[in-house]
């Protein structure tokens, strides 16, 4: 645990070191990482009343002549991404949901969201999560639940299926908690590889890519969490490599030299 809070540490070093201007950041970071909302960084998933208040900000931002064309069309897309996320909810298909009830063991246990998110539960039957957003959760299924049991004392989180590629330890699929930042998530894939380019990466969904540029250097700077930044499963998060110097390539071919001799020698 130690190594990955130090390595996450050593990540945002380096992103800190390699972004963009002051000036820039601090525009950039205005409009696309919420504060004109005053968005709380100490609370881990997204409220629907800040998310409401964000939604409105961004649209003020996008009239506004005080902003430049760039950061109003990405005031523009953000809005868009909320306006979907306050209407369908948070919740996909294969979501999982780490449920604890207090005395009921049937209903403490992992369970993943089905087809027509649905959350289909013992004894309780199916939960619908449709409009229900990560934050609403708890509440959503304690009142769901206290139709079938008196006061029941739930516990829930969420863990969202995403794939983290390109220059990173261990590429591939992994299942996170929605409160975790984005650097925590690289952390699970082994961190960046030797040559990531750290201001390149970019979040895809399906063929969109939703986050990129200054506007996602400044959420990670600042630690956003994955359900700040309106992820959900089947998002990827890419993080691109650095072309080799010749030099470096050289290098590398040389260490290859003396085995490949060897072996010719063994061959011939």
């Amino acid at each position: 645990m130690n190594g990955i809070v130090a390595t996450r540490g050593i990540l945002l070093a380096a992103l800190v070191l390699v972004a963009v201007p002051a000036a820039l950041l601090s525009q950039s970071t205005q409009v696309s990482s919420g504060r004109m909302a005053a968005w709380d960084p100490a609370r881990l998933h997204m409220t629907r009343e800040s998310l409401e208040e964000l939604l409105a900000r961004y649209e003020q931002a996008t009239r506004s002549t005080a902003y430049s064309e760039e950061l109003r069309a990405r005031a523009r897309y953000e809005a868009e991404l909320i306006r979907v996320r306050l209407e369908e909810g948070d919740f996909q298909v294969g979501d999982q949901i780490e449920l604890a009830v207090e005395g009921q063991q049937e209903l403490t246990n992992t369970f993943q969201v089905a087809p027509g998110r649905v959350l289909i539960l013992p004894v309780i039957g199916e939960v619908p999560l449709k409009g229900v957003l990560r934050s609403e959760l708890e509440e959503h299924l304690t009142k769901s639940i206290a139709r079938f049991i008196l006061e029941p004392k739930v516990h829930a989180t969420s863990k969202i299926r995403i794939s983290i590629l390109g220059q990173v330890a261990q590429p591939g699929f992994y299942v996170v908690p929605s409160e975790v930042p984005l650097t925590d998530a690289l952390m699970l894939a082994g961190g960046p590889a030797q040559h990531a380019e750290l201001t390149k990466i970019y979040v895809e969904r399906g063929g969109d890519r939703i986050w990129g540029g200054e506007a996602l250097q400044a959420a990670i700077i600042e630690g956003r969490t994955l359900d700040q930044l309106s992820l959900r499963a089947g998002d990827r998060i890419i993080v691109p490599g650095a072309q080799q110097p010749k030099w470096a390539v050289i290098r590398d071919l040389m260490f290859l030299v003396p085995p490949v001799v060897a072996l010719l020698t063994v061959i011939f």
